[in-house]
């Protein structure tokens, strides 16, 4: 695997990054501990040195798996995790975006990864209960005690990551330095908000689900079973559509389709990294394939065009050629923007 530097924060991490959400059988679709440990050192032995959790991520046994797998060599990798979701039922306040939610959340996760310090700790979502400006000085002291590196943000709307990152350059205070949210070939409306917001303040930007939830390897087409039932929203006639192109071109340039899926992303922007999962090392050894996987330009403007969406409100409306000649002139078509 090749290196790139992450977003602003000068870390220098793999090209790929590995979701420990399958380490724990707790939630049923995960992974023991002596699979977890392979598809980890499958990991590492090829450059990786990235990796995604979170709190609640199988009642935390990802996190402190994760923990015990690293061990000692603890500064040569990138650890993630996030803070928000409950890991206990029976307080309320052990969940959200508040102060005391993220105090007690990061003590947690420190303890099961056995830890000083979080790389990159990530707002998981938005509880629309929490001023942003409570959550912005809350993640600033976190730095500030050394407890957290880099703070970042997911599951958000693009005028809350806005708000928040205006707040902090206001008041000098540590901004987001990522966005993780869920983007694909099959779920692009992201590119309409909130990409536009992470690339306008020069965010990296972690995408969940880059495989669609597995449509995008091909075995829905093959009337295989997964995650996905033939109800999901997924499950329709565009998406299909795109899983066939995607299968197409892999047996046509000798990859295999999650490895055309994920290269797609890695090609819309040098600062996109997908979290790649898997259930076992055979699995996450085909997508770390994708780093080899060179898309021409002509299969990834077919790709393109086949998984275009159609743009909300203002972007429509703004993107039609009558508003840009009242915008800018008749003559909009030569000018260089």
């Amino acid at each position: 695997m090749k290196y790139k530097i992450f977003g602003q924060t000068g870390l220098r991490v793999s090209e790929l990054c590995l979701g420990t959400m399958t380490f724990g059988e707790e939630w049923g679709t995960g992974n023991n501990k002596q699979e977890s440990r392979k598809v980890f050192d499958a990991f590492i032995e090829q450059g990786g040195n990235f990796f995604d959790t979170a709190n609640r991520y199988t009642e935390g046994t990802s996190e402190k798996w994760l923990g015990e797998f690293v061990g000692s060599d603890r500064d040569q990798y990138i650890i993630a995790t996030k803070y928000s979701l409950f890991d206990d039922s029976e307080d309320l306040n052990a969940a959200g975006n508040s102060r005391k939610n993220a105090m007690r959340s990061v003590e947690g996760s420190l303890k099961r990864l056995n830890t000083d310090y979080i790389d990159i700790l990530w707002v998981h979502a938005w509880d629309f209960t929490t001023a942003p400006e409570i959550v912005m000085r809350t993640l600033n002291d976190l730095i500030s005690s050394g407890k957290v590196h880099y703070i970042g943000i997911s599951d958000a709307p693009a005028w809350i990551l806005t708000r928040c990152n205006s707040l902090a350059q206001q008041y000098g205070l540590n901004a987001f330095t990522a966005l993780q949210t869920e983007y694909s070939l099959i779920e692009r409306t992201a590119e309409s908000e909130l990409l536009a917001a992470a690339n306008y303040f020069n965010m990296a930007v972690t995408a969940w689900s880059p495989l669609g939830a597995g449509l995008l390897t091909g075995k829905y087409l093959k009337k295989e079973t997964g995650r996905l039932s033939e109800k999901s929203v997924k499950m329709n006639d565009r998406n299909l559509n795109i899983a066939r192109e995607v299968v197409k071109i892999a047996d046509q340039t000798g990859s295999t389709p999650p490895q055309v899926a994920l290269a797609w992303i890695m090609k819309q922007n040098q600062q996109y990294f997908p979290i790649i999962g898997a259930r076992n090392k055979a699995q996450l050894t085909d997508n770390l394939g994708a780093v080899d996987v060179m898309l021409n330009d002509a299969d990834w403007e077919i790709l393109n065009e086949l998984s275009a969406f159609e743009q909300p409100f203002p972007h429509n409306f703004l993107n039609r050629e009558a508003t840009k000649k009242n915008l800018l002139g008749h003559r909009h078509e030569e000018l260089e923007l």
